[in-house]
């Protein structure tokens, strides 16, 4: 089995609405891998094949255990990821509020790993292949049997008004556009996503920006990013970089790493200098 990283979207009309993209991660040499991602305010589901997940966070590889399934939530500072052994990992990239149109009650406060997201027998199927179009199709047939419409119109027009707003966002104009309090935003916020409007907002504008520079405009010069996004200023702009990912913005493009054909941006750290990824398309 070669080492694999690879992105793929749901073909099914329904789990297209509530699931970015799903990617395969394998890698069958490693020894240890580790990589920072960063404030996203897609959250996720990670399925391990048979993996143990330490209270360190580390992910160790044991050929005698079961699947292991974490779900992460909306990250607002950098995630430092430790894998040990061999890898076999498929993800679930969820859009804001895609999760719920699954899964009920869950806890959007911090990592689920108690949780049994998919069942033994679903995942055993899933891990029989490292083919992405079967994948597709079991993943999307999964979702969709767990397919229970979460409407709830006060967060679905902040997230939308915030998508529309985010270069000129402030809590007071979303509020007085809905006709709540900002208490009550935040609350809903916190309870369906785990963090404030006000820091939503601000990872949304920092994603915003990394697009931009990644994927539509390379060329742009972060003075020329600052202004287009409506920064106060050049060390304003920095500022929001440093605070999120721990480095200046020219530090955080320059270290890191695209994976896959979607928007999968890690700073990949020096103990896996000696893998390789190997996408194919």
């Amino acid at each position: 089995m070669q080492e694999i990283f690879k992105t793929f979207r749901p073909k099914s009309s329904i789990v297209s609405k509530y699931v970015e993209y799903y990617y395969l991660d394998i890698k069958n040499n490693n020894v240890l891998y580790e990589f920072e991602c960063f404030p996203h305010f897609n959250n996720s589901i990670s399925l391990y094949k048979s993996h143990i997940r330490l209270e360190t966070k580390e992910v160790i590889y044991d050929e005698t255990a079961k699947p292991c399934q974490i779900f992460t939530p909306v990250r607002e500072k950098v995630l430092h990821v430790r894998q040990s052994g061999k890898v076999y990992r498929i993800v679930v990239v969820f859009n804001p509020l895609g999760i719920q149109q699954f899964y009920e009650n869950l806890d959007f406060s911090d990592y689920i790993t108690d949780y049994e997201f998919f069942t033994q027998d679903e995942l055993n199927e899933i891990f029989s292949t490292t083919e992405t179009d079967i994948h597709t199709s079991l993943l999307d047939s999964f979702l969709e049997k767990r397919f229970k419409p979460f409407e709830h119109s006060i967060l679905e027009k902040s997230i939308h008004y915030i998508f529309n707003h985010y270069e000129d966002f402030s809590v007071e104009e979303v509020s007085k556009e809905l006709g709540v309090s900002r208490q009550h935003l935040n609350r809903l916020f916190q309870a369906h996503l785990g963090v404030s409007v006000k820091k939503f907002n601000e990872i949304v504008l920092f994603r915003q920006t990394i697009k931009e520079k990644l994927f539509e405009n390379p060329d742009r010069s972060f003075t020329e990013l600052a202004y287009e996004f409506n920064f106060n200023d050049q060390s304003h702009f920095n500022k929001t970089y440093k605070n999120l990912t721990k480095n200046s913005p020219k530090s955080f493009f320059s270290k890191g790493t695209v994976l896959g054909q979607e928007d999968t941006f890690w700073h990949l750290l020096p103990s896996i200098i000696m893998f390789h990824f190997y996408n194919f398309f």
